[in-house]
């Protein structure tokens, strides 16, 4: 039996509304007042819950911002964000659900207006992309307008740019550092209503978000650094080995390559695992029968699906060797810092990247028993932010960043 639930899924999901917790994105008691009304394994039961929740701190936020009690209206904002994103999570892929597109919408429209309240004020913005733009925000350190380290965020399959201001953002600020957040092709408005899916080159999606940041006057253009958290732990490396303007790197897990972790992972047979990613609607019989009796697995899938844009399990293990750092992770030139987490099982080849790096390098180790032990240190971020942070403060300190050449 887990906190929550005894459901696996039910339980992550959980866990990951309550980890912003210490970052002004949940509150314990609403958290587990809303998981006793939830059927275990109902993802409708969920998502009215999580729904009725968000709806109900929302109102309150409503209710201070019109008696003038401004702290208190950006707070409950920020809450609601977090609990409308935590609705429409069982609800992830396509076809996509009305419901989701209503919780997406209402997600941003509750941070809009949390944002337009904090201090300073956290700025909409709209980066250049393709003949499009990609959305995000931009967090401003303080108001002096001098030029600062800055720290872009990238995310990864599922999470979006309004969650990315607890998971990376909040910390940063603290820290002295603006942070500049954003969505790409397969995230958040971007994949939900623009149709833009994942790109294994992502230098090319970080390279335009670099050229929006050195516009800004607040921005130190020596000292900018790239974060990735989740499946961000491939795409932050990836898009540092051909984006040489950044300063420095952090990739949360380290990944390397999703073919694979794939190979790993399946339960194929010998002769159809080594013909990966070349593979018959045979081979995958037993495995797709498992996926829709697993509703983590069916969830997982149908997830990675969505992103990518495509229509089944074999037609995203033939795509998944083009998102890897072989050959790529070389090419890194910034100072990179890799974390391991002990039970995070897409960290399995955090120390594959570490060991192909030829640039300066950190291997750092999150445990179960110091309570990081998951996915992306989610119940210890605090933990995180100090150890990733201070190395990134160390590495903006050294000589390097100021030296045009790196």
């Amino acid at each position: 039996m887990g906190l929550f639930f005894a459901d696996p899924l039910f339980e992550r999901f959980a866990f990951r509304a309550l980890s912003h917790a210490p970052y002004g994105g949940a509150d314990f008691g609403e958290c587990f007042a809303t998981a006793s009304q939830i059927t275990p394994g109902d993802g409708d039961s969920w998502f009215r819950a999580w729904s009725a929740t968000a709806d109900r701190v929302c109102e309150i936020a409503d209710a201070c911002a019109a008696a003038g009690h401004a702290v208190s209206a950006r707070e409950a904002w920020l809450r609601a964000s977090n609990y409308y994103r935590t609705a429409w999570l069982p609800l992830f892929g396509a076809p996509v659900d009305p419901r989701l597109l209503e919780a997406f919408d209402r997600e941003a429209g509750a941070f809009a207006r949390a944002a337009a309240l904090m201090t300073p004020a956290v700025e909409a913005v709209e980066i250049p992309y393709e003949g499009t733009t990609l959305p995000g925000y931009f967090h401003r350190a303080d108001d002096s307008g001098l030029p600062r380290p800055t720290l872009i965020a990238t995310n990864g399959y599922d999470a979006t740019v309004h969650e990315a201001h607890f998971a990376h953002a909040v910390a940063a600020v603290r820290r002295g550092y603006h942070c500049l957040t954003f969505d790409g092709p397969g995230q958040g408005r971007p994949l939900i209503h623009q149709g833009l899916v994942f790109r294994p080159d992502w230098e090319a999606v970080v390279g335009p978000v670099v050229d929006y940041a050195l516009t800004r006057p607040e921005v130190d253009p020596q000292r900018i650094a790239l974060i990735g958290w989740s499946f961000g732990g491939y795409l932050a490396p990836r898009a540092a080995s051909g984006e040489h303007r950044l300063a420095a790197c952090i990739a949360d897990p380290g990944q390397w390559d999703l073919l694979e972790a794939l190979r790993t992972f399946l339960p194929l047979a010998p002769a159809a695992r080594a013909r990966l990613p070349q593979i018959t609607p045979a081979d995958l019989e037993a495995f797709e029968a498992l996926v829709r009796s697993d509703p983590y697995l069916h969830w997982t899938f149908r997830r990675a699906l969505w992103v990518h844009g495509l229509d089944s399990i074999a037609d995203y293990l033939r795509i998944a060797g083009d998102y890897s750092l072989r050959g790529r992770a070389e090419k890194i030139r910034c100072p990179t810092f890799v974390a391991w987490a002990e039970a995070d099982p897409i960290a399995r080849f955090a120390e594959q990247l570490h060991a192909a790096l030829r640039c300066p390098r950190t291997l750092v180790r999150f445990t179960t028993a110091e309570g990081a032990g998951g996915h992306c240190e989610e119940t210890a971020r605090s933990l995180f932010h100090q150890r990733a942070y201070d190395w990134l403060e160390a590495v903006f300190a050294s000589p390097r960043t100021s030296d045009p050449g790196r």
